[in-house]
C-alpha cells in the first residue's frame, strides 16, 4: 500500500471568538432564530455528534454517533454541511461529499485520537506489515484513512471484523482499547497501533467502584474506548447509540456513564424519569468532558454560517484513496 502523508486544509480564517467579536453579535439576535435563518438561505444541514453541548444538539437537524453521521453525510441532499464536532468528522464528510461546502465551527476541535496516530508515522507502521489488512476507526485523519482498507466505527467494528476471513492477518488503528475490546469479543488476534482517548482512559476504576457502591442499583455502560480495568464492571458495552438505546429500554432507573457526559442530555431528554451519573475520573475533575468537542459553541456555529468559513479542503488525490475504504464501511455496514 503507498503512502498519504497530505492533510487537509482550511479555507479562511477559523472564527474563533475572541471578546471583539462576541461584541460584534449584536446582544438582542436570537442565534436560534438566525441559524434557521441561515439555514434555510444556504440551503444548509447542522450535523451534531452526541458530545456536543446541549445548545449545539437541540439546533442540530440530525445527532448520532460517528457511524450514523457518515451515513447521514454520504445520503444528505443539502448544499451545505456545517459540522458540530471535530476536524476527523468533518473530513470524513468533504471526503464523501467533494461537491459541498462543509464547515466546522473551530478549527481548533480536534481529537487526541486522531492525533495519536500521525499518518507519516502510520504509513511506516503499514509498510512494515505488508500482509495485514489495515481496518482503521474512523476517529482518525484522511491520511490514516487513506492507508487502509477498511473503516470502521465503535458501533459495526464487530460485525466487520467478522466478515474478514479468518486467515487474513489485520492490523487495526487507531484505539488500542477498542482493539483489545475486539480481540476479547471475537478471540481473534489484531496487530494494533498504540493510540487512545484522552477522555475514556481518564477513568478511575476505584471511584467507579466507590460510585457503585454508593448506587447499587445503578447500572454502569461504557464506550469500548475505556481501559479493560473498567469495561469489566459495565453491564453494556457499546457505542455511544448503543449506550443510548440500552437506557431507552431497559427498566433500571439509574446509570453509571463512561463515556464523554455530552450524552446524557440526550439521555435525559428521552427518559427524564431516569437518573444518570457521569462515570468519575482520578482527580474528581470533569475531565470525562471533551474539551475539543466542547471548543464548538452556539456564537460559533453562527459565525461560520454566516462568513461561510472555515470551510474544509481536501487534495482530491487524497480524498479519492480515503473514499474507498469509506465506501467499504458503508456498503458493508447495510
Amino acid at each position: 500500500m503507498t503512502g498519504a502523508t497530505e492533510e487537509s486544509t482550511f479555507e479562511g480564517a477559523p472564527p474563533q471568538v475572541t471578546e471583539g467579536m462576541t461584541l460584534s453579535i449584536p446582544p438582542t439576535l436570537d442565534l436560534f432564530e438566525e441559524i434557521d435563518r441561515l439555514k434555510a438561505k444556504l440551503n444548509a444541514v447542522i450535523l451534531a455528534h452526541y458530545y456536543q453541548e446541549p445548545d449545539i444538539q437541540d439546533i442540530a437537524d440530525f445527532i448520532g454517533d460517528s457511524l450514523a453521521l457518515a451515513q447521514r453525510a454520504a445520503t444528505t441532499d443539502a448544499s451545505m454541511i456545517v459540522f458540530c464536532g471535530v476536524h476527523f468528522m468533518a473530513e470524513t464528510a468533504k471526503i464523501l461529499n467533494p461537491g459541498k461546502q462543509v464547515l466546522l465551527p473551530d478549527l481548533r476541535a480536534g481529537c487526541s485520537l486522531s492525533d495519536s496516530c500521525p499518518p507519516e508515522d502510520f504509513g511506516r507502521f503499514v509498510q512494515a506489515h505488508p500482509d495485514h489488512l489495515v481496518m482503521s476507526y474512523i476517529n482518525c485523519s484522511a491520511g490514516v484513512k487513506a492507508l487502509s482498507d477498511v473503516i470502521c466505527t465503535s458501533g459495526n467494528a464487530e460485525r466487520l471484523l467478522r466478515q474478514i476471513p479468518q486467515e487474513k492477518p489485520v492490523l487495526f488503528a487507531p484505539d488500542q482499547h477498542l482493539g483489545h475490546y475486539l480481540m476479547r469479543k471475537t478471540g481473534r488476534e489484531l496487530l494494533l497501533w498504540p493510540g487512545t482517548c484522552m477522555v475514556h482512559v481518564l477513568f478511575s476504576e476505584h471511584r467507579l467502584i466507590d460510585l457503585k457502591l454508593q448506587h447499587p442499583d445503578a447500572l454502569i455502560l461504557a464506550h469500548p474506548e475505556c481501559q479493560e480495568n473498567l469495561l469489566r464492571h459495565a453491564d453494556h458495552v457499546g457505542s455511544t447509540t448503543s449506550l443510548l438505546d440500552f437506557i431507552k429500554t431497559h427498566p433500571a432507573k439509574k446509570f453509571i456513564i463512561a463515556t464523554e457526559s455530552g450524552i446524557i442530555h440526550q439521555m435525559e431528554k428521552a427518559c427524564p424519569d431516569k437518573l444518570f451519573l457521569p462515570a468519575p475520573t482520578d482527580n474528581g475533575c470533569a475531565c470525562n468532558v471533551c474539551p475539543h468537542m466542547k471548543l464548538n459553541t452556539l456564537e460559533k456555529v453562527y459565525l461560520c454560517m454566516r462568513d461561510r468559513r472555515p470551510e474544509i479542503v481536501l487534495p482530491e488525490a487524497l480524498r479519492l484513496r480515503a473514499l474507498v475504504p469509506l465506501e467499504r464501511m458503508l456498503a458493508m455496514s447495510t
